[in-house]
This record gives structure tokens, sequence and C-alpha cells, in this order.
């Protein structure tokens, strides 16, 4: 008798809805309101507001095959159409405040390995099937198996891995690490060893003063770091006029010349939506060329994505004890669709931002935060002029900053045990030293096969594993394999 009073309590005491919009968003269920969904959305944008100028950067830095670049215009439009459209879609289906951006290992990835062998559109079409390989293993509850079935250890190691390869590229595109040209060393500091152009020098002060910002715990400090360093840039360049970097003036900028725009807002120039290729790629670079780099965008999307919401979750206390949360199902299929659409508008694989956490960390526990943050994104098409006076060496200070944020999830690594330590350390090493994030990942699964079984733990390793590192085993012996084969 003494549980019906009890239950009728509980009824009486939690908070009821106050409309429809309430209800289908869970605001007063967990305990906000809508001013502050509206305040973590806002914070959650401009957090993450530096994707718009940074995306675009890095991919058109890269020239594909056919020596074709993406527009940085057209980048900028589609990242944040992408980012905008994701978010909302997002926010709508799981009510979760966690939004979406082009993801930086991937987006890198492609730059710098994959459109070395293919063009942009098949590069895209990769990225588009990633996706969809991704929206099936969520529907059929294999994505959280396959999690599950991959040690920690390794998990964590290819987020360190990434944060590194990203922190380098950041480096190099800065001017502060170059090619030496010769044997040993072949890779130096700067000029000859020093630092000695105004645009390596700003890199580092946007470095140094981003990195003071963040430790000091500000909001935005990336964004505010890229403005800032923009800043200083359009003055130096008004007052000594660097310009382009090229032979006879290596001391100017790499990409963008920092200057003022003759027009700030414009409609946003979408031309590369729809550009994506499907059916090429296979023919170019061959089916198992093909299959390996689609294996290695599965993992990157595959493990950064599902850590961070189950992190983002964590902090906004909407997980139980395993990690699950609200609609997670829902969720991890949606992330999959943010890879697909990202594929389809050339504007990279789109997936959860760690960043989200500052909306969490403003108030912010359902979709209405998703739906702010989403329409700003949107507004942002219109200000590519903006964007495209960043130059690369202030953006690039941001992507050693990420690569130092990623990087800082080894605290989660045991380093006890060494027969985890060489593969976790192959793994994060082979990656930035070889330029490639799929170089890094087969390492770290062949040698942690190999050398956990030669330990005696063989049985704690998963067969998932095992079938893995085969196939990564062949990727690494494709080209005498494929020798064999043509022979």
């Amino acid at each position: 008798m003494s549980t019906a009073p009890s239950a009728e309590k509980t009824t009486e005491d939690e908070p009821q809805p106050q409309n429809g919009f309430d209800r289908f968003f869970e605001i007063t269920k967990r305990r906000s309101t809508v001013g502050t969904e509206v305040r973590g959305g806002i914070v959650t944008f401009v957090t993450m507001a530096y994707i718009v100028i940074l995306n675009p950067i890095i991919l058109s830095s890269g020239k594909d095959v056919a020596g074709h670049s993406l527009q940085f215009a057209q980048v900028s439009a589609v990242t944040a159409l992408t980012a905008g459209a994701m978010t909302i879609l997002f926010g709508l289906i799981t009510r979760l405040p966690f939004a979406f951006a082009a993801g930086l290992g991937i987006n890198s990835f492609l730059a710098v390995s994959v459109v070395g062998q293919l063009t942009w559109p098949e590069a895209m079409g990769l990225v588009l099937i990633n996706g969809v390989i991704i929206v099936i293993l969520a529907a059929t509850g294999l994505r959280r198996m396959i999690f599950n079935a991959v040690p920690l250890e390794l998990k964590t190691a290819i987020t360190v891995g990434i944060g590194l390869f990203i922190a380098f590229i950041g480096f190099v595109d800065g001017g502060f690490v170059t090619a030496t040209g010769v044997g040993s060393p072949p890779v130096g500091l700067g000029e000859s060893g020093s630092i000695a152009t105004v645009p390596t020098l700003l890199f580092v002060l946007t470095l140094i003063l981003t990195g003071v910002l963040m430790a000091r715990k500000v909001k935005a400090a990336l964004l505010i770091g890229l403005l800032s360093g923009t800043v200083v840039a359009i003055i130096v360049e008004a007052i000594w006029h660097l310009g382009s970097k090229s032979a006879k003036n290596p001391d100017g900028w790499s990409l963008a010349v920092p200057a003022l725009p003759s027009q700030w807002f414009s409609v946003p120039d979408l031309g590369l939506v729809g550009q994506v290729d499907v059916v090429s790629s296979w023919g170019r670079i061959g089916v198992l060329a093909c299959v390996m780099l689609i294996f290695t965008l599965v993992f990157t999307n595959f493990f950064d994505a599902m850590g961070t919401m189950t992190g983002l979750a964590r902090e906004a206390g909407l997980s139980d004890a395993k990690g699950d949360f609200p609609r997670l199902r829902s969720a991890l299929i949606v992330e999959g669709v943010g890879a697909v659409a990202g594929g389809a508008t050339s504007a990279s694989s789109n997936t959860v931002f760690i960043e989200s956490a500052s909306g969490i960390g403003e108030g912010a526990r359902t979709g209405v935060a998703n739906l702010v943050t989403g329409v700003l994104f949107l507004l942002a098409m219109f200000l590519t002029p903006l964007t495209s006076i960043v130059p690369s060496e202030i953006a690039s200070a941001a992507l050693v900053i990420v690569g130092a944020l990623m990087m800082s999830q080894i605290r989660h690594i045991d380093l006890t045990d060494l027969s985890a330590l060489i593969p976790v350390f192959l793994t994060i090493t082979v990656m930035p030293l070889t330029y490639s994030i799929a170089n890094g990942i087969g390492a770290g699964f062949i040698s942690w096969v190999i050398i956990r079984s030669l330990s005696g733990k063989a049985r704690r390793i998963s067969p998932l594993l095992w079938i893995v590192a085969a196939g990564f085993v062949i990727y690494f012996a494709r080209g005498p394999i494929e020798a064999l084969l043509g022979g």
C-alpha cells in the first residue's frame, strides 16, 4: 500500500511540459528553458564558427590527381550549409544538443592523401560511400558491436595519432616546419633553421595567443585567436605589401593574401553541391586501394563520433552507467547521414563536434540548442567574403591547437603494458611521419594482433581484429600483389 502514494508523489513532482514544443524537445523534463537552450546554441556556434574558415582552407589547399583545386568561397558556402542542415536534422530527430560540422580528421586525410590519387568528385564519392556504410552499420546495431570489439587503447591511439597528424599539417602550412631537401634531416625549422618570414611569425603569435586564451578558459578561444591573427595580418599586409608566396617572393603569404574584401555579404555559391562521383575511383586506382581508403574513412568517422557523443552525453547528464543516452541508435544513424551529406556537397564528412560541450556548459540539454546553432550556420553562408581573407598561416595555428586537444586523450591509455604500448606508439607516430591516417591505423592493428598474440594474450583479441589486420597486410603489400596479378 505504501508504493501507490510514492508513485503518485513522483508523478506530481515531475515537471510537466508547458506545450507541445516543450513536450517534443523535453525541455522542462530535462530541467532546462527555451532561453537557456537559445543561449547554449549561440555559444556552441561561436565556438564552432572557425570551421567555416578552416575547412575551406584545408580542402582548397589540395590539388587532385587532375591538377584541380576546390574554390575557397564554394567550400566555405557548402561547409556552412551542410553544418547547418545536419545540426538542425540531428536536433529534430534525437532532441540532443550535439552540433555537426566537417570533421578535421577526414578533411585533412582527403586533402593530403586521397586527392593525390583521385579527383575531388571521386574522393567525395568515397566519403559518400563511407557514410552509407556507417548508416547501415548503425541501423543494424553492428556499429556498437564493432566499437565494443576494438580495444580502448587502439581507439584512443587513433584519436591521438590524428591529432598529431593535424598538428603536423598545421606546422607545415604555417611555415614553422619545412622540407630541407636533403636526406637528413628531412625537415627543419622555418627557413634554414630559423623563423625568417613575417607570416610564420604571425603563425607563432596566433598559436601563443590562442593557447593563452584556451588555458584561461575563454569562450570561443579558437575563433578569437583566428580573428585576432587575421586582423594583425591585414594590418601587416597593408603596411609591408608582402603579397603571395612564390619562388621569387618566398616571404609572402601561402594562400590567401589578407585584405579587406570589396563586399561583406554575398549570395552563397553552392556549385559544389552534387559534384560527386562514386564510380570512377574504382577504375582509376583499383578495387583494393578503394576498399582500404573507404575502410580508413569509416574508421576515422566511426570511433571519433561515438567517443565524442558518449562524452557529450555524459557531460550533459543524459547518459546512464553504461554510457547509453536517449535515442542512441537514431543518433548513430544521423551521424552516418552527416558523412553522406558531406560527400554530396563536397564539404567533407560531417560529424558531431566536441565544441558542443561549450553550449552544454551554458545549460543546453535539448535539440532546441541545435536549431539555434544550425540557423546561425545557414546565415554564415552569406558571409563567405569575410572567410576568404584569413591566410593559411593564421588558420594553421588553430590546427595545431586542435591537434593538441586531441592528443590529450593519451591520458586514458595505460602505458605500463608494453604489449599495448608498442601498437599504440606505432599508431600515433606512423600517422604524422608517413602523412597518412590509414598507415597509422594499419600499423597499430597489425602490431596489436601480432604482439598481443605472441605475448600469450591471443584469446583476448577479437576475431574482428584478426580480419582487419589481415586486410591491412594486403593493403601494405598491394603494390607487389598488383604487380604479381598483373604479371
